[in-house]
C-alpha cells in the first residue's frame, strides 16, 4: 500500500487583554495588547496544532493539553505543537504543508510572517517554504472588526510514512 495524504483544519480565537507582548506563531510581537488564554494563548500555534492533529484523526489540543490541568497554565504553545507533531509521527505521519490565515484588525501580520513561518517550520520539522502565513482584516465587522481579539484558521497536510 502506498503513501496516503490527509488534510486537517484548525481554528482558534482569543480575546485581547491590555499589555503586551502578543505571541503569535511563537514570535513575540511588540504590541500594547496580549491574548487571554490558559496557555500563552498563541492562537496561530493552537490552530496549527489542531489542524495537524485533525489530519491524523488524533484528537485536538484540548485533549492533549486540557485547561483543567494546571501544568498547562502559561504553557509555551510551540512546545505543545512539537508534542502534537510527535504524536502524529508516532501514528506514522509527517507534516508536509501548513497554511495559516490570521483574521485581525491589529496587529498587521505581514511584517512578522517571515519570523512566524521560520518558527512554525522548526516546530513542525518542515522547510520554511512548506509554511504559509497571511493576515486578513475583518473589514471592521463583528468582534474582530471592533478590535476585541483575533481568529486563526489553519490547514495541515500530512503524509503517511509507511
Amino acid at each position: 500500500m502506498g503513501a496516503s495524504t490527509r488534510i486537517g483544519i484548525g481554528y482558534d480565537s482569543h480575546r485581547f487583554a491590555p499589555g503586551g507582548p502578543l505571541i503569535l506563531g511563537g514570535v513575540s510581537i511588540p504590541a500594547d495588547v496580549s491574548l487571554i488564554g490558559h496557555s500563552d494563548a498563541d492562537a496561530i500555534s493552537h490552530a496549527v496544532t489542531d489542524a495537524v492533529l485533525g489530519a491524523a484523526a488524533a484528537g485536538d489540543i484540548g485533549s492533549l493539553f486540557p485547561d483543567s490541568d494546571e501544568a498547562n497554565n502559561g504553557r509555551d504553545s510551540i512546545e505543545m505543537l512539537r508534542s502534537a507533531v510527535a504524536s502524529v509521527h508516532a501514528l506514522g505521519f509527517v507534516v508536509t504543508n501548513i497554511d495559516v490565515t490570521v483574521v485581525a484588525e491589529y496587529p498587521r501580520v505581514g511584517p512578522h510572517a517571515p519570523a512566524i513561518r521560520a518558527r512554525l517550520a522548526d516546530a513542525l520539522g518542515v522547510a520554511v517554504p512548506a509554511v504559509s502565513v497571511k493576515g486578513k482584516t475583518n473589514e471592521g465587522m463583528g468582534w474582530i472588526g471592533r478590535g476585541e481579539g483575533i481568529a486563526c484558521i489553519a490547514v495541515a497536510t500530512i503524509t503517511s510514512e509507511r
